[in-house]
């Protein structure tokens, strides 16, 4: 086998591909599980919708980058615009333009799995070595405070001050020249993200890889995958060229992440009883702004080196979240700070003094909370999908608590303005105006909520009633047909999941390569 990575303008005749796996996505889940199988000798075909873009693509200009790199131009969002939804789309995915924080699955995660879920045989102990191969060929490791940015170090410093729990964040780099703008690419490969790592060790082992191709629809016949079937996209417009591209595999496993796996899915016909689209869970954001005397330029920097879990577990019926620093980079911080006008414009005139600490809300294991929906919004493989996730009073208490104790943390590191996220902020000079907070309009649209973490829509279970693929990976309803990417999460997680995607990826293809040879 000859592995070699194709681009939309190579591809200018319709083609009939077989082999013994398709991996339907590059990003952290395809990533993993496309160089583990080609480890194993298996023929893989791997198909990107994304580009195929390197370093010498990554120029550092926000208006390229969220374009080029991201779903939708990055204006991806729920159906109602209430929560705006950054992804990536590129190959290598999310870990090509994340801010490369590394966390393991909280143990209390995995447990609430187990005996909410039914989910059997993925506990921590389990998923160890297969962290430990990650973060050793990944080079993840602790980014000491010494080195954090002042935007970090705020958050550090104010957490220390009011005696909450606090830690640094492990990044997945090599040799970072710390220029802050990890989410737009790096320039120069100290990201150790799949597109740097697993996939051109994958490809050397003999993986095709295909950017620009959207896998449209699986083809299926007495309970088995026999084609994918995709459309071969224009690099430069994004557009189908009207070329084809079909793949015929013994498995295929979809890999596009939390909306475009099950986008896939009910494309093709495939609901999971049902169950294909629910529990989509979206980690919430909300951000608290503040405006320091001192430049901060927190658009520079290692962008996410502090966090903080003290809020995660706030007991039974209320939401919890974990604390983070977001990088303020322009065009990030125009639509993270709002108002409007000349208000607006001095905030932005004020970049550099400027700090921001988003919360990022637990969501789906409270009781009750089913999280959002993916749908399709009328039938065909050509029909677009639609996101909804419904935000109530569970979240909206947690985001009014976040903001309230952001704003301590703030004013603990010496802010002189807090401003909320509203559209119309609410402006806070000192300690005493925090309770304003509770006046402030919470509903959609009048109080911006951000998502750069989407897991569940196809969840993992034991009971092919309530879930979509079983403890395996794979989908109930077909023998060849397996998931592997943060949809199957039955639940948000309360870190950043990348390392989660990785570490189950991971552990997940020894059921994939099974199945290619009869025995899974």
């Amino acid at each position: 086998m000859t592995g070699r990575i194709w681009t939309g303008d190579e591809l200018t005749e319709d083609s009939t591909l077989t082999c013994d796996v398709c991996v339907v996505g590059s990003g952290a889940g395809g990533g993993v599980l496309g160089l583990e199988l080609a480890r194993r000798g298996l023929d893989v075909v791997m198909l990107e919708e994304g580009g195929y873009h390197t370093r010498r693509d990554f120029d550092l200009k926000e208006a390229k980058a969220y374009a080029t790199f991201y779903q939708e131009g990055g204006n991806r969002a729920t159906d109602d615009l209430s929560i705006g939804i950054y992804q990536g789309r590129t190959v290598g995915g999310g870990t090509a333009v994340n801010w490369c924080a590394c966390f393991r699955t909280p143990p209390e995660i995995l447990e609430h799995w187990r005996d909410a879920h039914g989910v059997k045989g993925l506990d921590s102990a389990t998923l160890a070595p297969h962290w430990d191969w990650l973060e050793e060929r990944l080079n993840i490791r602790d980014w000491p405070i010494e080195q954090a940015n002042r935007n970090n170090r705020i958050l550090w410093d104010g957490l220390g001050a009011l005696g909450y729990g606090r830690g640094t964040v492990k990044r997945n780099v090599r040799a970072c020249a710390s220029l802050g703008a990890c989410g737009l690419g790096c320039p120069t490969d100290a990201k150790q993200s799949t597109l740097v790592t697993l996939i051109p060790e994958a490809v050397e082992r003999g993986m095709r890889l295909y950017a620009n191709v959207s896998a449209r629809r699986l083809e299926t016949k007495g309970g088995r995958v026999t084609a994918v079937h995709g459309d071969i996209l224009d690099p430069r417009t994004n557009r189908p060229t009207g070329k084809k591209l079909t793949v015929k595999a013994k498995v295929t496993a979809v890999c596009g992440g939390a909306l475009n796996s099950p986008g896939l899915l009910l494309r093709s016909g495939l609901t999971g009883r049902g169950r294909v689209g629910k529990r989509l869970f979206l980690h919430p954001v909300v951000v608290s702004n503040a405006r320091f005397r001192e430049r901060v330029e927190a658009y520079s920097g290692a962008p996410l080196t502090v966090y903080s879990r003290q809020f995660i577990d706030r007991g039974q019926g209320r939401m919890g979240w974990l604390l983070e620093v977001p990088p303020l980079l322009p065009l990030l911080s125009a639509v993270a700070l709002n108002g409007f006008g000349a208000g607006h414009q001095d905030l932005m005139a004020g970049l550099p003094h400027a700090n921001a600490l988003i919360s990022i809300c637990l969501d789906g294991v409270q009781p009750g909370d089913e999280g959002g929906t993916v749908a399709l919004r009328g039938a065909g493989e050509y029909s677009r999908f639609k996101v909804d996730y419904p935000l109530g009073e569970l979240h909206w208490e947690a985001f009014r608590e976040a903001l309230k104790v952001a704003a301590r943390i703030q004013f603990a590191a010496g802010a002189e303005v807090v401003l909320s996220p509203h559209s119309k902020p609410v402006v806070m000079r000192s300690e005493q105006d925090i309770p304003l907070l509770d006046d402030a309009p919470y509903a959609p649209l009048e109080c911006s909520v951000l998502s750069a973490h989407q897991m569940g829509g196809c969840a993992m279970g034991g009971n092919p009633e309530t879930s979509v693929v079983d403890s395996t990976l794979r989908y109930w309803d077909s023998d060849n047909l397996f998931v592997v990417d943060g949809s199957v999460f039955p639940s948000a997680l309360g870190v950043n999941p990348m390392e989660s995607i990785l570490g189950v990826a991971h552990w997940g293809s020894q059921h994939v390569a099974a199945a290619v040879s009869g025995s899974g």
